[in-house]
Order: C-alpha cells, then sequence, then structure tokens
C-alpha cells in the first residue's frame, strides 16, 4: 500500500505543509498514521481526500463546511463548480487519484474524453502538462509507486505521441532541433512535449529518443547542422555522472548550441562550456522554446 509525506500532499495538492498541519488539528477529514519516529504518513484515501479539500477550498467552500461533507458529497459539490480553470484542475486531480488507485481504464477516460472536448492540443498543454507539473518530482524521487509510473507514463506517452502527430507537418522550416536523451535515461515524456511544442511553432525536430549513444549524437549534427542541441534529463541511472556527460557533450556538438534542462540539472553548480545553456525550471524551458 502506497503512503505519503506531507510534503509530497504539499507538492500534488499545491496546499502548504504548514496548513495541512492546521487542518489535521481543528477538523477531522485527515487522520495520518504516525511512524516510530513520529513522522506523519498518509494513506493513497487522504491524498484523494486533500485534493477535493483544496480544490473545493480554492474555489469558495469553507474548510469548516468541507469538514461536515462525505467523500460522495465533496465529489458533488466539485461537479458543480462551473469556471473553467477549476474543471481543468477537476480533471488533473481525477487523473491522480485514479493513478493512485491504479484505475487505468478510468484514467485514460479521463484523457479521452477530454480530447473528444476540447481535442489533442489543448489536452497535453491544459491537463497532460498541468499533471506532469505536479506528480513528475515524486515520480523522480520515487514517491510514487514504480507500477503507478509506468501505467500513467505509457498512457501519456501514447497520447503525446497522438498530439505530435495531429500537429502538421513541418516540411519548409528556418529552425532546426534535435531531440534526445543520454545513455541509461529512458524517461522520454519531458523530452517528448518539448517535442511537441517545438512542432507546434513550426520548428523542425531530428527526434533521436532515449538512450542515445554519444556517437550517434555527434554524427547527426556534424551532418545536420541544428540550431540547437536539447536534453531533458529526468532520472537517469545511479551510475550516470552528469559532470561527465556535460563535458563530453561540449566537445561533442561544438557547432551547436546545446539546451539541458529537467530536473537532474535543476541544482547543478559544475563547470559548463560555453555553448552549454541550462534551463533549471519549467518558465525558463518553455520561454526558450518561445524564443527560438
Amino acid at each position: 500500500m502506497s503512503t505519503y509525506s506531507i510534503k509530497d500532499l504539499e507538492q500534488i495538492s499545491g496546499i502548504k505543509a504548514h496548513t495541512i498541519r492546521i487542518w489535521e488539528q481543528r477538523y477531522s477529514f485527515l487522520q495520518p498514521s504516525r511512524t516510530e519516529t513520529n513522522i506523519r504518513t498518509y494513506s493513497a484515501l487522504e491524498l484523494k481526500t486533500i485534493l477535493n479539500v483544496s480544490l473545493l477550498n480554492k474555489y469558495g467552500f469553507k474548510i469548516s463546511h468541507i469538514d461536515k461533507m462525505s467523500p460522495d458529497q465533496m465529489e458533488e459539490k466539485i461537479l458543480t463548480i462551473n469556471q473553467m480553470d477549476a474543471q481543468k484542475e477537476r480533471v488533473v486531480n481525477n487523473l491522480i487519484k485514479d493513478m493512485v488507485s491504479l484505475n487505468m481504464p478510468a484514467f485514460e477516460q479521463q484523457l479521452d474524453n477530454y480530447i473528444a472536448q476540447k481535442g489533442v492540443e489543448k489536452t497535453i498543454t491544459e491537463i497532460i502538462f498541468s499533471f506532469l507539473e505536479r506528480v513528475g518530482l515524486l515520480w523522480v524521487t520515487n514517491h510514487i509507486n514504480p507500477a503507478q509510473e509506468h501505467l500513467a507514463t505509457n498512457i501519456l506517452r501514447q497520447k503525446i505521441i497522438y498530439g505530435i502527430e495531429k500537429l502538421t507537418p513541418v516540411n519548409r522550416y528556418t529552425k532546426r532541433v534535435v531531440l534526445f536523451l543520454p545513455e541509461a535515461e529512458y524517461h522520454e515524456l519531458g523530452i517528448l512535449f518539448v517535442h511537441f511544442l517545438l512542432k507546434q511553432i513550426g520548428i523542425y525536430v531530428d527526434y533521436l529518443g532515449a538512450n542515445v549513444p554519444m556517437v550517434d549524437l555527434e554524427y547527426l549534427v556534424q551532418k545536420t547542422k541544428p540550431d540547437y542541441v536539447f536534453c531533458h534529463i529526468t532520472s537517469p541511472v545511479k551510475k550516470f555522472k552528469l559532470d561527465k556527460f556535460i563535458e563530453k557533450l561540449s566537445t561533442t556538438s561544438a557547432s551547436s548550441p546545446i539546451v539541458l534542462s529537467g530536473q537532474i540539472v535543476h541544482d547543478y553548480k559544475g563547470a559548463i562550456g560555453s555553448n552549454i545553456h541550462i534551463k533549471r525550471s519549467i518558465a525558463e524551458t518553455l520561454q526558450f522554446i518561445h524564443s527560438i
């Protein structure tokens, strides 16, 4: 059975840990367990509860009122919220709930319903992107069960690839970007999302994919002379050495600027070559993409 820390709940719900502690003292909707060292742990049911509570509270319901609701009543009230942002957040919350429950048919149906209503492009930018923002860090830190991650990742991967294929083909272009993941890195969702965003604004993408040997990258860069080489690193194997990778990458792709993003490079303080640019946040990555 999966358990979650108060920091996990904060990451997923957007409610500060301090506020969650106060709610626990005053109300009864959360009942965390305690470890032998008195550290709070939360069940999947409590994770679902905090998602419902946070959404209702954000859109005008008082905590004291929410505390008196049953789980079914919370769900009913959420369905009555008509604001567009609330409806998007409800879908994202439902994806999280279905993932932690391993209810993957419902998980995929949530996405398919949104695609049918809004189209695949809006589903990727409004729903999948938000979902990845909220649970991505938990995947990297292994705070989500691997089975949950693999099942959700494979469904999301299919939807993003479908979205890429639905975009207008880039036949005439002014910019060309190579996308790749280094050897021992197989987490494709981030780089696939970048592929979608680049193609959406008319940039041609050479997509090498995951687990790319440096010699293959070097060959492609020498032959095509791309405007940028882009790598989004999420969670490679433990033996992966970021400093060695950056050093080698700098000489491999000396003719094209290199952009690195992803959780693993967020706090990197080592030396980098003049042709390497690190994007330390999602906002910086999006800003770069739209500046090309």
